[in-house]
């Protein structure tokens, strides 16, 4: 099930899930369901290993190398966090979040021109992510995910929260000015 956001081109997707006494079943990606909505041409898949308190984002990649993510977590819990950063959006500015868990198995589609972030909440975590563009260094920026006017409660305490140097050191929100 595909679910709006309030946030244009921002999807909340619900995969059915088989249970039974053997375990489960489910699509983590069909084409079908988006080419309704949005049609996207996946290059790249990402893994990441992470532990609770560890934050990472808001990133984003811009110009002719800006990413759509469609992320989702295979175990383990973490508060997923996107902004709008697309300059005339109605949106600009707004920040939406949801508990992806390998319980839930809900995943976000991100479009173009979005900071995109997420906290881990469990002891560990393994997120995964498709990327309609490949990963362009040269191209990337971030937001300071702590930044007060984006006001993001990552839903662990300050003290708890397990930054990189790099992510540290991104600007405010204000600050940023991404060319998407």
């Amino acid at each position: 099930m595909i679910r709006t956001t309030g946030i244009n081109g921002l999807y909340l997707i619900e995969p059915k899930v088989h249970r039974d006494h053997r375990g489960y079943f489910l699509e983590s990606f069909n084409k079908k369901w988006f080419d309704e909505y949005e049609s996207y041409n996946w290059v790249q898949d990402n893994e990441a290993l992470s532990h609770k308190g560890v934050l990472r984002g808001l990133h984003y990649q811009v110009g002719d190398h800006a990413q759509a993510k469609l992320v989702r977590v295979i175990s383990g819990e973490v508060l997923d966090v996107v902004a709008d950063l697309r300059p005339g959006s109605p949106s600009y500015g707004k920040v939406f979040s949801e508990i992806l868990s390998g319980e839930n198995k809900r995943q976000i589609l991100i479009p173009r021109g979005f900071g995109h972030g997420y906290i881990v909440l469990a002891d560990e975590t393994i997120f995964a992510y498709k990327c309609d563009n490949h990963y362009a260094p040269e191209h990337e920026g971030g937001i300071h995910p702590l930044d007060d006017q984006l006001d993001i409660d990552w839903l662990l305490p300050h003290d708890m929260i397990i930054l990189s140097d790099k992510d540290n050191a991104h600007p405010p929100f204000g600050q940023h000015v991404p060319a998407l």
